[in-house]
C-alpha cells in the first residue's frame, strides 16, 4: 500500500464510457479510489452497490468516487449499467494505475486486489485501506471523510 500522507500517483485511463480520466480532474475535491477484482462478480457487486447507495453522502462531503479494475470498457460498462452505478469505473487494462497504487504486483496479474484509497483536495493520500469488508466498505470509507 502507498503511505498515508504521500502524494498520490497521477494517472490517466479510460472509464467505462471511453472518457479519459486523470487525477488532475479532481483537484479541489476528495477522491475515493476503490479497486476491485472483477466486474459483475458477487463481492464486487456488493461493494459497488454500497458505493452507489452512499453516493449522495460522498457528494455531500465533496468526494468523488471511482471504481478501478483491470477489466475492459465493455465489461465495466455492462457492470455499471446493470447496477445503475452513478460513478465512473476505470478500465486499467494495461495495469499502469493498478501498479502505481499497488493493487497489482505485475502487468501479468489477472485481477486487482480489493483495496481503496482516499485522496485529499491537494492530491495527498489520507487513507490507505487494505482490509475490506464488501458489505460495509462504502460506509466505512464515508465515515473517514
Amino acid at each position: 500500500m502507498l503511505e498515508e500522507g504521500s502524494q498520490a500517483p497521477d494517472f490517466s485511463v479510460n472509464d467505462h464510457n471511453g472518457n479519459r480520466v486523470s487525477l488532475q480532474d479532481f483537484k479541489g475535491k476528495k477522491l475515493t479510489l476503490w479497486f476491485y477484482p472483477k466486474a459483475d462478480t458477487p463481492g464486487c457487486t456488493i461493494e459497488g452497490k454500497g458505493f452507489r447507495d452512499d453516493y449522495e453522502k460522498f457528494q455531500a462531503k465533496n468526494t468523488a468516487v471511482l471504481g478501478v479494475s483491470v477489466d475492459n470498457e465493455a465489461d465495466n460498462k455492462a457492470f455499471a449499467e446493470k447496477f445503475s452505478f452513478p460513478y465512473p469505473l476505470l478500465c486499467d487494462t494495461d495495469r499502469t494505475l493498478s501498479l502505481a497504487y499497488h493493487a497489482v504486483d505485475s502487468v501479468e496479474e489477472g485481477y486487482a486486489k480489493r483495496i481503496s484509497y482516499v485522496i485529499d483536495e491537494t492530491g495527498k493520500i489520507i487513507s490507505a485501506i487494505s482490509e475490506v469488508d464488501t458489505k460495509s466498505h462504502s460506509g466505512d470509507v464515508c465515515s473517514r471523510l
